[in-house]
């Protein structure tokens, strides 16, 4: 027996698209690394204000990735687009970190900068996915219009994916609406007041389909389904959780949108939780997540920092200041190694992990946030060993003249991996990876 790729599980108003499984995939004892079957993924992971550069390694900022050290490539030395003069560089470093284009400095709704790289890919490898691309945040920019940063736009910070030189795509923020643009459910507000009354769950309402299928497929097979299912059935529970924990403390479901977690650590785990299941299940092929934005008021004391990060990032060189940023730096990373590389490496597919057949960009649109500069900045990429990439390397790409590599010439080297060749983008001087 063999399924198609795209076979969903069917229940009261949704579609549950599944993972790779074996009955997809004729003739298994093949090649499965030649199946066309096997498919490319990408995901861009954002930090604001910079980082603390001396502190960007193993024993610091990137201990959190010790795990995964063998699929985690790390590149310094590298510059954004320096001309950029918009603003104080908060907007151009998020607007043009995967363009490397020049922002136009207004205030006005007439913003332009260049199409992203994530986008590029998205029209690559799209397919017949759901979703071209997924485009997720943290924060509510909704409010934000005018300048935010000197001259600049406020639209140059509330997104890092352009789908034209003059459009930038919204990044969600409330993953019950993710959650539902996946599997069905809910396309208003009052659509979601209703489904948030309801006791069936995406799941129960889909049972006597996945029943029907459990009987045609092989051990190793339903073993698979079984996972992925609880996969599901943890981020429906996590949502539902969190939305509960919000109505008993007297949140208005008519007027607020109350899926969004109220704790920050609670919002990043689902978000990833969702990314994991967009790419393991084909909706999507490419996912854009910014962790926070450019000029945020976000405090973490979780951690001990009870200061807003930006100010944090404005640390004059004061070590117990700049351990206070490394702090969070240290934190976000923790947060992307825990909640999706490792989820990512543990969910196996037919040719390897996913992991493996994704490649994740994380890094940020500044080097040394204290002086706003962009030049150097260091980011690294974790997975893709299925796209040719190496396997624990540490590169720094500055120049005997002491001069950075832009950072275009990475991005040019990650469009190669999903076939895509430009001559060049931005102000790329060469070819990266």
């Amino acid at each position: 027996m063999a399924l198609n790729r795209r076979t969903l599980l069917r229940g009261a108003g949704v579609c549950l698209p599944l993972p790779l499984l074996d009955a997809m995939i004729p003739n298994a004892s093949a090649n499965i690394i030649d199946s066309p079957i096997s498919q490319k993924r990408a995901a861009f992971v954002y930090v604001p204000h910079g980082v603390i550069l001396d502190e960007f390694n193993y024993g610091s900022i990137l201990r959190p990735l010790e795990p995964f050290r063998d699929s985690v490539n790390i590149y310094d030395g590298m510059k954004l687009n320096t001309n950029n003069i918009a603003g104080s560089g908060h907007a151009t470093s998020s607007a043009t970190w995967l363009s490397g284009a020049i922002c136009k400095d207004t205030s006005g709704a007439d913003i332009e900068a260049g199409k992203t790289i994530d986008q590029m890919i998205a029209d690559k490898i799209r397919g017949d996915t759901p979703l071209p691309s997924m485009q997720i945040g943290i924060e509510d920019v909704s409010m934000m219009v005018g300048a935010c940063d000197g001259t600049s736009s406020c639209a140059y910070i509330n997104s890092i994916s352009w789908d034209s030189d003059t459009s930038n795509l919204p990044m969600e923020i409330n993953p019950r609406i993710l959650f539902e643009k996946m599997f069905g459910y809910g396309a208003t507000q009052n659509e979601r007041l209703i489904r948030t009354s309801l006791d069936a769950s995406l799941l129960d309402s889909i049972m006597d389909s996945s029943a029907t299928l459990r009987k045609r497929l092989g051990g190793g097979d339903k073993e698979r389904l079984s996972d992925f299912l609880e996969s599901v059935r943890e981020v429906e529970v996590r949502i539902t959780n969190l939305e509960n924990r919000l109505r008993s403390q007297g949140a208005n479901l008519s007027v607020a949108p109350v899926e969004i977690p109220e704790l920050y650590e609670d919002h990043v785990r689902t978000m990833f939780d969702i990314m994991t299941l967009a790419l393991r299940t084909d909706t999507t092929r490419v996912i854009s997540l910014m962790l926070s934005r450019e000029l945020n008021q976000r405090t973490y004391p979780q951690i001990g920092v009870p200061e807003q990060h930006h100010g944090v990032s404005h640390h004059g060189y004061n070590e117990e200041r700049q351990a206070l940023h490394a702090l969070i730096n240290t934190y976000h990373v923790k947060l992307f190694a825990e909640h999706f590389v490792s989820r990512l490496a543990d969910t196996q597919e037919l040719d390897g992990s996913l992991l493996d057949n994704t490649l994740i960009l994380y890094g940020a649109g500044m080097g040394d946030g204290n002086v706003h500069s962009k030049d150097p900045v260091s980011n690294f990429i974790v997975g893709g060993q299925n796209l040719g990439m190496s396997r624990d390397t540490r590169r720094d790409l500055t120049d005997e003249n002491g001069n950075s590599t832009p950072n275009t010439n990475l991005l040019l080297g990650i469009l190669n991996r999903f076939d895509i060749h430009l001559d060049s983008l931005g102000h790329s001087t060469g070819l990266l990876i």
